[in-house]
């Protein structure tokens, strides 16, 4: 039986710490209920973000790799990639040749008999070189159609002040004088820049005086200059049909063929220009799509990956969304095309087959066969409509799209990482009020167990006096 005389403590395990003397450490305990109360439903919250989060990432790392290997598909992907020709010459010291998009094959004979070039005209001497005094007044100079003026005065009156007036005139369609020095003095060297027999030179006194007569050249007045080089066009013939050309490059004889006239034909010898599909561009491009279709093979295994050993799987393991676009791949490399031809109408027959990890190989030797046998069908196996290559692009613009299931997927993604945001968010406001409510009410229970605790102090110290008190009464 309890001694009423003993202290009534109201609370006797006060909290370490608690400030104030207060009874109860409200911080930590409503701290505790809180956690208690919030922290299982923030975990299932963290978890389902960073799943999502994992899934967003590996998406992107899904797209990238579509679009790179998409990348490689564009130099096969369309015919007109296949319009890449190649032009040689038979004789290189007569002309070389480059062909095109779309120039079309075949072998032609060339002949060459006349070179298109430029006029040259070399004046006659004037003693005392390039310094010698020439006079003054205005020279028009004409190159072609195309004409221009320079005046000579006291300041430039010699042939070094002439050649360098006409160099440095505005409107000079191409003609470059030079001063050449000579046993017999100075000459003035007249060239044109642009060959081809309109392309000739006139040089006419405009100012009424002649003090420059001496400098002048033109039909009926030759007398002043030399013709070093006279301006000529080129004469050929291709396949029998004979033209000529102002220039040396020839771009219209051919359609998509450019000819680089560099000699003239043998006597009684022809050149053969040959004109052919360019097989090394499209092997390369075939090699680089085999390439890349490995790149991407490689890191959509990686995604939909599962490691026994540690027991680790891919973020995108078993997802529909990898498993239909490998599905969708496999089917187009391994497609039957409409080629026109039943030797070369799959991938295999022109030397790319699969390996057993899903990757693909390619024989050189197969597909350069092909290419030389029958190229139409190789070109119609990657671009035609239904072709490898088109089919892939297609797939992959599609699926990328906006409308495509792997945008679909990532919007999906997306929305369910906001609003995971959107419950975190709203569990941390709950939280905050929770604390907010049981901080006020143990803080009320704490004031009152402080005042509780002080009147039993007090009650105690009372109780404690009353003995003597009655002692003293009766020992009286």
């Amino acid at each position: 039986m309890a001694d009423p005389t003993s202290p009534v403590s109201i609370a006797t395990g006060t909290s370490a710490g608690a400030a104030g003397g207060s009874v109860i450490n409200v911080g930590s305990l409503v701290s505790q209920l809180v956690t208690a109360e919030i922290a299982p439903q923030q975990s299932v919250i963290a978890s389902q973000t960073q799943n999502v989060t994992a899934q967003i990432s590996a998406l992107g790392q899904l797209k990238s790799a579509l679009s790179t290997f998409q990348g490689a598909l564009s130099p096969l992907a369309t015919p007109s990639a296949f319009n890449a020709q190649t032009a040689s010459s038979s004789d290189q010291s007569v002309f070389t040749a480059t062909a095109g998009s779309g120039a079309a094959t075949g072998a032609y004979s060339v002949t060459v008999s006349q070179l298109a070039q430029a006029q040259q005209l070399l004046s006659g001497p004037f003693a005392g070189g390039g310094s010698a005094a020439i006079g003054t007044g205005t020279l028009s100079l004409a190159l072609g159609s195309s004409s221009f003026s320079v005046s000579i005065d006291n300041t430039d009156n010699t042939l070094n002040g002439l050649a360098s007036a006409i160099n440095s005139a505005a409107g000079n369609p191409g003609i470059t004088a030079t001063v050449l020095q000579g046993s017999d003095g100075g000459h003035l060297v007249l060239t044109s820049s642009l060959t081809g027999a309109a392309n000739t030179i006139q040089v006419t006194e405009t100012d009424g005086g002649n003090g420059l007569a001496s400098l002048t050249y033109g039909s009926g007045n030759t007398g002043n200059y030399t013709q070093q080089s006279a301006a000529q066009d080129a004469q050929f013939s291709i396949a029998g049909v004979g033209a000529t050309s102002p220039s040396n490059a020839v771009t219209d004889a051919i359609g998509g063929v450019t000819l680089n006239l560099v000699g003239k034909t043998a006597q009684g010898s022809t050149s053969t220009l040959t004109v052919s599909s360019n097989t090394t561009t499209v092997q390369t491009s075939v090699a680089n799509f085999v390439a890349a279709y490995n790149t991407l093979e490689s890191a959509l295994a990686s995604l939909g990956s599962f490691d026994a050993t540690t027991n680790t799987a891919g973020p995108m393991l078993g997802n529909p969304v990898l498993t239909g676009t490998q599905s969708q791949l496999r089917d187009a490399l391994n497609s039957i095309v409409n080629t026109g031809s039943s030797t070369y109408n799959t991938l295999a027959s022109v030397g790319i087959t699969s390996n057993g990890d899903g990757t693909l190989s390619l024989n050189t030797a197969t597909l350069s066969s092909a290419l030389s046998t029958n190229f139409n069908a190789v070109s119609q196996l990657f671009s035609s409509t239904n072709g490898v290559a088109a089919s892939l692009n297609s797939q992959i613009t599609t699926a990328l799209g906006s409308n495509g299931f792997i945008t679909s997927d990532a919007q999906s993604l997306t929305k369910q990482e906001n609003d995971l945001t959107t419950q975190s968010n709203a569990l941390n406001d709950q939280a905050s009020a929770l604390t907010a409510s049981l901080t006020a009410q143990f803080s009320a229970l704490n004031t009152l167990l402080s005042s509780l605790q002080t009147t039993s102090a007090y009650l105690t110290q009372a109780f404690a006096t009353l003995p003597t008190a009655f002692q003293t009464k009766s020992g009286g």
